[in-house]
């Protein structure tokens, strides 16, 4: 019923306004629904990349929630982290205008297309997303995407095309992904995360069980059959499911070999080798993830031609060991890692990559993370050479648990607590030599820091 409901709100002309629209999936909602000939209006915590880019492109975004703001809509879209609580879901509860979760028009949007490809797993899912996309068009299908991140082949994190095939990144927080209708479902992995929602490792297992079931007869799950806790999930219940793995499953890898930190091997599918795949991304989380997106496409009965063209084409998506600048002759990168898992495959990769010191700044994302696994922040935090940690990001949350920086900076010998993020790109600059790789880490305004150490390095 919610989803005949939204399709007449989806229409030319209508007015809707979005409450966190500077969100990673709000905001190319808010373009496609703009692009849609739509009258769009939206309100954010704070200013942003995503704020200026939807205000260039006539899109009006207020900084705050005021219950004001929504006077003119005909329906409000939300994202799972705005609660009933907010200022202008209580205004559009008291005036009668439907309110709809985000999840829930995307699901919507993408019923219209015959392929809906899923991209989900705790981690690597904006790259797998992103190398997905260039697979697809290298096949000249013509996709829609949503990606949550910017893929510089398209200039945004977001594309509207033409063709049947939809490709969206899934996320689990709030079940938002079991508001989708996947006809490709991909697992990447499952781990315990975004424990401010589920109880424990079991309630995010059975939320992906329930994201696999989403799938129809006809249709394919890809999953990791390399991650006990993608296999235990599944518990063999799902028919329709197509392994990847490094050396196991039914896409895998062999003849994997490293040039210059950038791997390449044969991809085989059911015992026969049908492709090579050269990467320009290095680590061995992103050989996974190709193998996982090269599956993806097999499911899609894409061409192997535009595997391999689409996987070599593919130079990494934004905020993903992004490269930044060089200063002082150490080299700049950024990287949206915020989960323990993601900063080991990064530390773990850059320790390949030859650089005399590896330096991170990390800026620990949420209290109620930081807390629940910080034993494990704590033990990959000590590979660095040199560690930096900015304050903790609040996000959505506030400080209940009680946690600080200072607590985690503790267990790590020689890391240090910068109290602002100018204060940090000062320090990082001050001790930057040739031969450094400066990593800035973490899922809130921690590129700010890149982004200032390059303009101090080119004054």
């Amino acid at each position: 019923m919610t989803a005949d409901l939204i399709q007449e709100y989806i229409k030319p002309g209508r007015r809707a306004h979005l409450v966190g629209i500077g969100g990673v999936s709000m905001c190319p909602l808010a373009e496609v629904l703009f692009g849609k000939g739509m009258i769009i209006s939206g309100s954010d915590v704070q200013e942003g990349l995503a704020v200026r880019r939807l205000r260039d492109l006539g899109i009006p975004v207020t900084i705050g929630h005021q219950e004001e703001t929504i006077q003119d809509a005909e329906m409000v879209i939300r994202t799972a982290a705005v609660h009933d609580d907010n200022p202008e879901v209580r205004a559009a509860r008291r005036l009668g205008l439907p309110v709809f979760e985000r999840a829930e028009v995307w699901g919507v949007i993408m019923r219209r297309y015959r392929n809906a490809l899923c991209v989900a797993g705790t981690h690597g899912k904006t790259t797998t997303t992103s190398m997905c996309t260039h697979i697809a068009m290298a096949a000249q299908i013509d996709p829609t995407v949503m990606i949550g991140g910017t893929l510089p082949l398209l200039g945004t994190g977001h594309r509207v095309g033409a063709g049947e095939t939809i490709i969206l990144e899934s996320c689990e927080y709030c079940n938002s992904f079991l508001s989708f209708f996947p006809t490709v479902a991909v697992i990447l992995n499952i781990e315990a995360d975004h424990l401010d929602f589920f109880k424990d490792l079991k309630d995010v297992q059975n939320s992906f069980y329930a994201f696999a079931k989403l799938v129809p007869e006809g249709g394919t799950v890809v999953a990791n059959q390399e991650d006990p806790n993608t296999m235990e999930a599944l518990q063999g219940k799902i028919e329709n499911m197509m392994t990847f793995g490094l050396e196991q499953g039914d896409v895998h890898s062999t003849n994997l070999h490293w040039e210059k930190g950038m791997p390449s091997f044969d991809v085989v599918y059911k015992n026969e080798t049908v492709s090579h795949v050269t990467l320009q991304v290095p680590g061995i989380h992103n050989v996974k993830n190709a193998l996982a997106a090269a599956a993806a496409a097999l499911a899609l009965k894409l061409p192997i031609s535009a595997i391999e063209e689409g996987l070599k084409a593919f130079r990494g998506a934004g905020r993903r060991f992004e490269y930044k600048g060089t200063i002082k002759g150490a080299k700049v990168f950024d990287d949206y890692a915020h989960h323990p898992s993601e900063l080991k495959a990064l530390l773990d990769m850059t320790s390949t990559l030859e650089y005399e010191r590896v330096i991170c700044a990390f800026q620990p994302h949420t209290y109620s993370r930081t807390k629940a696994l910080f034993q494990d922040f704590a033990e990959v935090l000590r590979k660095p050479d040199v560690t930096y940690l900015a304050e903790i990001y609040a996000a959505r949350e506030q400080n209940q648990v009680g946690i600080s920086s200072e607590d985690l900076a503790k267990e790590i010998p020689g890391a240090k607590v910068i109290s602002s993020l100018p204060l940090l790109a000062e320090t990082l600059f001050s001790i930057a030599r040739p031969g450094d790789l400066i990593l800035t880490v973490g899922a809130g305004d921690i590129y700010q820091v890149g982004e200032r150490l390059v303009r101090m390095g080119e004054n």
